[in-house]
């Protein structure tokens, strides 16, 4: 049986079955009792008026309207009964506590902190978290939120939040110290933050999850939305970057060149245009690279033939 199910055994009817009995049925009797009670039954009469009259007080106050993607946690004299999460106008009984509880979705925007990468490196790193509350009774049983409510009845949000907030910050803390910022020397295959990805997310997503799972807290999606070097190691990294990059770059520029003098030089041997000593080739050779590697445009110099 589930917990839903265990809730609705007395507890918790159709708001508008009630209606009947607590705004129609109660004030009848009460009238009823004061009409037929004269004074020989007097007493009689009074003592039945307000046990009506009581029964009538604590049928109003068991009313309650629950929305989509709500629930009421419900205890009975300090008993567990059950989770109402049907839609809908019902009576509860009035002797039952009702905590309600919003199963929406929400969204968390956890500021970039600051942590060491695998090699030490220091990182701002910040995130994006979608999690919504997947088990009523953990939330309000396991997790001292419920203390520190502001409105009777109802599960403090703000304390809620700020559990989520503190796990999800331990879990990122946990998942970054596991893998480098960059590629490293040697290591050119490895999960990295700034190209894991989805791996990455997935990874965060599950991490998260189990920390929150001993509140009934599901994470929906976690993704990383800030990734970089903290400002006291950023210049340098920019630099290192940048000569990663102008030696990437010049490596194809050696490449690019390299192959086209190959192929200067093959074609003018298949097609006879001129024959070359093998002095003039490596002239010939190093002047084609220095045209092709050069960071500035050639000047070239025309041979007329004239001293």
């Amino acid at each position: 049986m589930t917990q839903e199910q265990y809730a609705y055994r007395g507890f918790v009817i159709n708001g508008f079955s009630m209606l009947f009995f607590t705004w129609i049925l109660i004030p009848i009797l009460i009238l009823l009792c004061i009409w037929n009670g004269g004074e020989e039954n007097l007493w009689l009469s009074v003592g039945c008026s307000l046990i009506l009259f009581i029964m009538f007080i604590l049928g109003t106050v068991g009313y309650f309207v629950q929305e989509p993607n709500e629930a009421r946690v419900m205890t009975f004299f300090g008993k567990y009964v059950g989770t109402c999460t049907k839609v809908g106008y019902f009576w509860a009984n009035p002797f039952v506590n009702r905590k309600k509880i919003s199963l929406r979705i929400r969204n968390m925007d956890i500021d970039p902190i600051k942590v060491n990468d695998k090699v030490g490196n220091p990182v701002l790193i910040g995130m994006v978290l979608v999690w919504k509350v997947s088990d009523t009774y953990k939330v309000v049983f396991d997790l001292d939120a419920a203390s520190l409510s502001n409105a009777p009845g109802s599960i403090n949000s703000a304390a809620l939040t700020n559990f989520v907030r503190i796990q999800s910050d331990a879990a990122l803390r946990e998942v970054t110290s596991k893998f480098a910022y960059d590629p490293q020397p040697g290591h050119p295959d490895d999960l990295t933050l700034r190209d894991g990805g989805e791996a990455i997310n997935d990874l965060l997503e599950n991490k998260i999850n189990e920390r929150l799972a001993m509140a009934g807290i599901e994470v929906v999606e976690a993704r990383l939305n800030y990734l970089a070097y903290a400002p006291e190691i950023a210049a340098v990294m920019l630099r290192r970057q940048q000569a990663a990059a102008i030696i990437s770059a010049r490596e194809k520029i050696v490449d690019g060149a390299v192959s086209m003098v190959e192929m200067a030089l093959k074609r003018l041997e298949d097609g006879r245009v001129v024959n070359m000593t093998d002095s003039q080739k490596a002239a010939m050779v190093s002047n084609l690279l220095v045209v092709l590697c050069g960071d500035e445009p050639a000047s070239p110099i025309v041979n007329t033939g004239q001293n």
